[in-house]
């Protein structure tokens, strides 16, 4: 049975759908590594053209962190790794 994770997960990679074309778009993906429900962390991995790239950071923070966070007020921070 799904629980509140599950749900939680599921808003969060809807969430990324709506980015993925722009980050697609320059070579590059996000996935989700892990979420921690107690702190509101969303570890996530950056591959493609994004990895190792100077504006991932910029990408991350003012992109994908804040899209995240008014989409799914359960995400607090958002970190690659």
């Amino acid at each position: 049975m799904p629980g509140p994770t599950d749900e939680i997960l599921a808003r969060i990679e809807h969430t990324l759908d709506t980015i993925r074309p722009y980050i697609n778009s320059h070579r590059g993906h996000v996935e989700v590594v892990d979420f921690d429900v107690a702190d509101g962390t969303l570890l996530l991995r950056m591959g493609g053209t994004c990895h190792g790239c100077a504006a991932s950071t910029l990408t991350l923070k003012h992109g994908i962190e804040s899209r995240l966070r008014q989409a799914v007020p359960e995400v607090r921070a958002v970190e690659a790794i």
